[in-house]
């Protein structure tokens, strides 16, 4: 269960050193799109170093490697050695090039004796959006990010402040991920300093259903995990009603405030608090 994400290129070495310090539930060393083409290799061995010699790590550590039909793919895999790397993030997501991964993480967990490596699914194209009902059934993949930016070039349309153009794509991901007990994670906002179009973004995701938000700077963060944590006023409710719950037991439905509460609405309850205790929030 996770907030935010943060994007951090394989290629600066002063926000990988900070990479614990960033108030982001987990974080994402970049290998792909953040990184030239002539920077690959340095990145690579900016990260391998970090996770091999520091004693600190955030929480939960990302790898998003290089597309599977690309030459630096297997060598990114290569980082798995290091025995720190939670999850894989899959650029370019699809049924195939999960059935790659799959079969190449196979091999490297045997050879580094690892545990089973989980997977999030960027998915950031037509195909893939379409797709998506399939790659949430995988059995490595645990959340699915929608990548906005590839998918507008890839259908050839604007992106918008608003966000009306990517309203099919981030349903599709969000009722995949909903049906398979997995994540659901919001595409990052490219505007770093528009704090009041952030909460906005933040808050339309967050009304669909998205359970998380990715980030590309760590000033995001602070309004990242304040809306995608329950509110104050949120656990209070949540705390009355399984406090009348328990005073209810077999007597069914019962009201709060003039309204009728009943089963959906007590589970709904139980969630707020589960998440709250998680993230330490009361």
């Amino acid at each position: 269960m996770f907030r935010s994400l943060l994007f951090i290129p394989g290629n600066n070495p002063s926000m990988i050193q900070n990479a614990d310090v960033f108030p982001a539930d987990g974080v994402i060393f970049d290998l792909e799109d953040s990184v030239d083409i002539k920077e690959k290799d340095n990145a690579r061995n900016l990260i391998g170093n970090y996770l091999t010699e520091t004693s600190t790590y955030p929480s939960m550590v990302v790898l998003r490697v290089n597309q599977v039909d690309t030459e630096f793919f297997e060598k990114d895999l290569g980082l798995l050695a290091t025995g720190k790397i939670d999850y894989i993030l899959l650029p370019k997501a699809g049924v195939d090039s999960l059935g790659i991964l799959e079969e190449k993480l196979v091999e490297y967990e045997k050879q580094y004796d690892l545990s089973e490596i989980k997977v999030l699914a960027l998915v950031e194209s037509a195909k893939a959006i379409i797709e998506v009902f399939k790659i949430a059934k995988h059995k490595r993949v645990e959340g699915i990010l929608l990548g906005a930016e590839d998918l507008c070039n890839d259908l050839e349309i604007g992106r918008s402040d608003e966000g009306t153009e990517i309203l099919f794509a981030r349903s599709r991901v969000i009722y995949a991920c909903a049906s398979n007990n997995i994540v659901s994670i919001d595409t990052p906002n490219t505007s770093i300093s528009d704090e009041a179009h952030l909460r906005k973004d933040c808050l339309n995701a967050k009304n669909l259903g998205m359970k998380a938000k990715s980030a590309i700077h760590p000033n995001q963060l602070e309004i990242i995990n304040e809306i995608f944590s329950p509110s104050k006023k949120d656990i209070e409710w949540a705390k009355d009603v399984i406090k009348l719950a328990e005073d209810n037991i077999g007597k069914g439905a019962f009201s709060y405030k003039g309204k009728m509460i009943d089963k959906p609405l007590i589970l709904k309850a139980e969630k707020i608090i589960e998440i709250a205790k998680q993230f330490k929030i009361s």
